[in-house]
């Protein structure tokens, strides 16, 4: 059996990148564990550090239970260099070059209105974009597979 991963990205401002991914992805604020009722309860069992809070943090699932789990955390540190590791997100659909180039054109043009950045287009394959923050990820069309 694979093991299963979530995906953790560091922020400046974790509400901000929670409503972006969010928008991107239909993703949902995830529920905190149980027995806990709120993101806070659930917290207070760790020995976070002074003005750390749940405000600092946003944990995001894919409604369906398909996707990974993604976890967003201020961190102190700006992003200073690309990512190792990005998000692609996959619009679904096939069909020729052409009509699956044109729904990642608009997927693309969806997400800055969102609040991402184009960084390049690969003409007929991905688009390279920026969340809100600068991470990179891509915008592409579904594969076989999916």
């Amino acid at each position: 059996m694979a093991a299963g991963i979530d995906l953790t990205l560091d922020c400046a401002d974790a509400k901000l990148l929670a409503e972006f991914w969010k928008t991107a992805l239909g993703y949902v604020d995830e529920p905190p564990p149980a027995p806990f009722r709120t993101r806070e309860e659930w917290l207070a069992q760790f020995d976070l550090p002074e003005g750390d809070s749940a405000e600092d943090g946003a944990w995001l699932c894919d409604p369906d239970g398909a996707g990974p789990r993604l976890c967003i955390l201020k961190v102190p540190e700006p992003k200073t260099a690309k990512n190792r590791l990005h998000i692609d997100v996959r619009v679904p659909g096939h069909g020729t070059l052409d009509e699956r180039w044109a729904r990642i054109k608009m997927e693309s043009e969806r997400l800055v209105e969102a609040g991402g950045a184009v960084l390049e287009e690969f003409e007929g394959h991905h688009v390279a974009m920026a969340d809100p923050e600068g991470n990179e990820f891509c915008v592409a069309a579904a594969s076989a597979r999916d």
